[in-house]
């Protein structure tokens, strides 16, 4: 049965796709059952995966058409993928009136959960109804968090909505844990944010961070996950020791 986790943060720039793609394409290297569903409508994992945001069906068709999930996964190298395109921008309003609208994406994706290990969702960056959707299908959330000042308030209003949801449509979620990104062990600010973290959220926060690296940051360009681009880079090694501390992490349990 996969563990559905859903990778968020409200707060845009902070390496949110960036991980869950590399994550997942680095699971996949791996050997685990790795699916991506993309329920951000900017569509940045779908084409960091190789999957054009033209491809159709898509999760739009998914959550709004009600085509069945398995006619939705593209199969990559990297992982299968469930995509999206600018279509999902208007399944916010157009899931306002429907029953059970914050389980939409759950009850959809009940049939992919025997196939996979690990399935992951790449959240927009607000908590609008796609995070809801998402954060109700999820076990888990997974934060990746930029260190800097703003991304320290904003976090506790992340951990707010997260245990709101707990408590009211999804009583068995929980943090998976926050990931530190483009982390700079040069600068002071990153050491006293990291610090922060850890004395207030412990081992929630993974030992592992993701360094900024130029390649990571090219690899969306040619439509492949860092971790394949250039497998020797800083960024690359970084990915994949976060994915064995992930995976231990979560036999562990």
């Amino acid at each position: 049965m996969a563990k559905t986790i859903a990778i968020a943060n409200q707060k845009g720039g902070v390496g949110k796709t960036t991980t869950c793609v590399n994550l997942c394409a680095a699971l996949r290297r791996m050997g685990r059952r790795v699916l991506l569903v993309d329920a951000d409508p900017q569509g940045n994992a779908s084409s960091g995966m190789g999957v054009p945001k033209s491809r159709r069906p898509n999760t739009y068709d998914l959550m709004i058409g009600g085509t069945p999930a398995a006619d939705c996964v593209v199969h990559t190298d990297y992982g299968d993928v469930i995509p999206t395109g600018k279509e999902l921008a208007a399944a916010s309003v157009e899931l306002i009136g429907r029953e059970r609208r914050e389980y939409v994406l759950k009850d959809a994706l009940l049939g992919l959960f025997s196939e996979y290990d690990y399935i992951f969702i790449d959240c927009p960056p607000s908590l609008e109804l796609l995070t809801v959707n998402a954060l109700v299908a999820a076990d888990s959330v997974l934060v990746p968090m930029q260190c800097e000042y703003y991304a320290l308030e904003g976090i506790a209003d992340l951990m707010t909505s997260i245990r709101m949801c707990s408590r009211r449509l999804n009583r068995r979620l929980t943090i998976e844990g926050v990931v530190l990104t483009m982390y700079d062990a040069r600068m002071n600010l990153t050491l006293q944010v990291a610090n922060e973290l850890r004395k207030h959220l412990g081992d929630k926060v993974y030992e592992t961070v993701i360094p900024r690296s130029i390649r990571l940051s090219e690899a969306p360009s040619h439509g492949v996950p860092g971790v394949c681009y250039d497998k020797t880079n800083k960024g690359s090694r970084a990915y994949m020791a976060l994915a064995e501390e992930f995976d231990s992490r979560c036999r562990m349990r």
